[in-house]
């Protein structure tokens, strides 16, 4: 039909056809008032409610079982804690049990860096003179999800040292991949980011 004919154009099948229509009352009715306890508004928020809670539980439930999704989290918070203490005092042991052979390592200055190159600098490292101030890591805001036998790791890693009298404190958020093979879980990537001053 052409949109621009009138409504006297229109032919008498049609007519009779939206007579007909219009006689069947509206197309989606509201109850009448005391039909079911309300205006039709109130009617309508009813049964919205009614809807939106079964969706509501239903997310809640998701979020709960979400959080229950990583199984293997005490033992990688354990794992990530006794490197931090053994990176601590540069512990060569701790470093070889913790990142995998084929390690990936982004280091925050923007640098890659494989075990092998760890495990050099380490064997290669000064001996640390008498008095010279030690960095102590911890990890915060220790973040895991786990996916079978891989894991994500996220934290803020803490570093304080005391030098002359007085306390560093250097932040970085470190983001760890950790594959469990034959039993163990180790790295097979890492990111290293310097936290920005004032955060």
């Amino acid at each position: 039909m052409n949109p621009a004919l009138s409504h006297t154009q229109v032919d008498g099948p049609v007519r009779a056809s939206l007579r007909g229509l219009r006689s069947q009352g509206p197309l989606f009715p509201f109850p009448k008032k005391g039909a079911h306890g309300g205006t039709p508004s109130q009617v309508f928020i009813k049964i919205m409610k009614a809807t939106l809670s079964p969706l509501i539980v239903l997310l809640m439930f998701c979020s709960v079982l979400h959080a229950q999704t990583a199984p293997d989290a005490a033992e990688l918070t354990a794992l990530l804690r006794s490197f931090l203490d053994g990176a601590s005092r540069n512990d060569a042991a701790m470093h070889d049990r913790f990142w995998a052979d084929d390690l990936i390592y982004t280091t925050s200055a923007g640098r890659r860096k494989g075990k092998a190159d760890i495990m050099r600098d380490l064997r290669t490292a000064a001996a640390p003179t008498p008095g010279e101030p030690a960095t102590v890591f911890t990890a915060e805001e220790i973040r895991i999800q786990q996916y079978g036998t891989t894991a994500i790791v996220a934290f803020r890693l803490v570093g304080t040292s005391k030098r002359e009298g007085k306390v560093e404190v250097s932040n970085f958020l470190n983001t760890g991949t950790f594959l469990k093979r034959n039993g163990k879980w180790q790295v097979v990537s890492w990111q290293a980011t310097k936290m920005a001053e004032g955060r």
